[in-house]
């Protein structure tokens, strides 16, 4: 079906990437790969000099625990783990998945979403942006 899946997660909110996981399995069920990618936001419009040393480490830390939680992730999937890659980069989910996308070439996105509600309405989603502005097919899951 598909060759290559992004399927962006929140690795702190696990329930809505649970129900994307069997939609992108379907996808890329004869030889795809899923690309499970996690966004940190950037914290350089943060003008704390003094705490620069702070903030580092604690963006070292959430990197290593989003690399954490996405390696135990991938026992989730009944794919063979060969076929699961996994991404920590740092920016807006928006615009990090749309370079992802670039980058791999990729076939689509598969991305989990709540249901929605007055404040997804007023200030906009995660999925909601990627799909405002990706350049290739959207799945969202609910």
């Amino acid at each position: 079906m598909y060759n290559t899946l992004i399927m962006p997660v929140d690795v702190f909110e696990m329930e809505l990437s649970d129900k994307a996981i069997r939609h992108a399995e379907f996808l890329a069920q004869t030889d795809g790969i899923i690309h499970l990618l996690h966004v940190l936001p950037g914290s350089a419009n943060l003008s704390l000099h003094r705490f620069a040393a702070d903030v580092r480490r604690f963006e070292e830390h959430l990197q290593h625990e989003a690399e954490s939680r996405l390696n135990t992730m991938i026992g989730h999937f009944s794919l063979p783990a060969s076929r699961i890659k996994t991404h920590v980069r740092i920016g807006s989910v928006r615009d990090v998945v749309n370079e992802l996308a670039t980058e791999l070439d990729a076939d689509v996105i598969v991305i989990g979403s709540r249901n929605p509600s007055i404040t997804t309405h007023l200030l906009g989603s995660n999925a909601s942006g990627v799909v405002r502005h990706a350049h290739i097919p959207v799945l969202v899951v609910r």
